[in-house]
């Protein structure tokens, strides 16, 4: 979806949930527009999901959160058939988060070019080039996310249809789906720990099956990784032993995985998320609902994604701001991109710990 020709109507609805905030204040009792908002909204949402859906606890489990264990290596699915060569491998990735793990995994036996990098850019709106065409089909390795987020890519894949190209669909590997919704459906696949351990084991696999002859590099590569993302998610694995429970609330669904491996409760709006990350406008009770949560005390936190500036997500950090709830940044691709995926998820996961400690830190 392109995002910014939305901006003009996300204002109008803005607008319209600015009037309707109005219009509840006078009609509530004591004049307070967020009378009982806050209880409904947590008992309604639970890790950011409508209500009447599976309890949190069964949520977690489908969206593989939990700890996070090494995926023992295994032939990705589908007919896919992997070309017999040698030398260095030419890798595609989609996304610099994806492109930096597997070029981890190959080493000096992979060349990886990720096309989707640029930190002052809305991934969701990234066009293809006539670049991104040539590189796909001489690439023998492919990688693209799915679930909706760069069928670009997956145009081109089918364009060139390169008989001994192998291709990673990580929404099919994970069985996320487009239609499944801010959890099953959610496309942010690389903040989910469990995603991302199966994910490099199907890396890997792919990898050995391109070049056997370089299995043992492979092998080593694939163990100091799980040793590097086992010690990264210890730092997440601390937020959920310090902070499980604090209701904490985010602009869109780039926050529910990691909300729910670590036991944070989402509760902002799932319809303001969903309806944020996909470009759409956020129903105007649900504005409503958000401002009431972060002007009401009600939540340790307010998640927002940095690549995604829209007036209504501009407004809820503003609101945010005046009343001293702490606000963290996360971004949908590798900032700065010349990092690795683990130095910049950590970075990540250290904001999100400081802001929940923020009482105790004196901020």
């Amino acid at each position: 979806m392109q995002r910014r020709w939305k901006i003009a109507v996300i204002v109008v609805v803005a607008l319209v949930a600015v009037a309707g905030y109005v219009a509840y204040a006078s009609s509530s009792s004591g004049g307070n527009p967020c009378a009982g908002q806050a209880t409904a909204a947590t008992t309604a949402v639970q890790a950011g999901v409508p209500s009447g859906a599976a309890p949190a606890a069964a949520l977690r489990a489908a969206s593989g959160a939990g700890s996070p264990h090494a995926v023992a290596p295994t032939t990705d699915p589908g007919p896919r058939l992997a070309p017999a060569t040698g030398g260095i491998i030419s890798v595609v990735a989609a996304e610099n988060f994806w492109g930096s793990l597997v070029a981890q995994l190959g080493g000096n036996h992979t060349s990886v070019l990720s096309i989707v990098s640029d930190p002052n850019a809305d991934p969701h709106e990234y066009e293809s080039n006539t670049s991104d065409a040539v590189a796909i089909n001489d690439a023998q390795f492919v990688i693209v996310n799915g679930v909706g987020y760069d069928q670009w890519a997956l145009n081109l894949i089918a364009a060139d249809n390169h008989p001994g190209q192998l291709v990673l669909n990580v929404g099919t590997l994970n069985a996320v789906s487009v239609g499944g919704g801010i959890v099953s459906g959610n496309p942010h696949m690389w903040y989910n720990p469990t995603y991302v351990n199966r994910t490099i084991a199907a890396m890997f696999s792919d990898l050995a099956a391109i070049d056997p002859g370089a299995l043992v590099d492979f092998q080593q590569n694939y163990a100091a990784l799980n040793a590097s993302l086992a010690t990264l998610y210890s730092e997440a694995t601390s937020i959920k032993a310090h902070f499980a429970g604090a209701a904490v609330a985010a602009t869109e669904d780039i926050f529910v995985y990691l909300a729910n491996f670590t036991g944070l409760d989402l509760v902002s709006p799932p319809e303001f998320m969903e309806a944020v990350a996909e470009g759409n406008d956020p129903p105007a009770q649900s504005v409503v609902t958000f401002q009431c949560q972060l002007e009401g005390g009600h939540v340790k936190m307010l998640v927002y994604n940095e690549q995604t500036v829209t007036p209504i997500t501009e407004s809820m950090k503003s609101i945010a701001a005046q009343h001293n709830v702490p606000i963290v940044g996360v971004t949908e691709t590798i900032q700065p991109p010349t990092v690795s995926f683990q130095v910049w998820m950590g970075a990540q996961f250290l904001q999100l710990y400081n802001a929940l400690n923020a009482e105790q830190l004196g901020q």
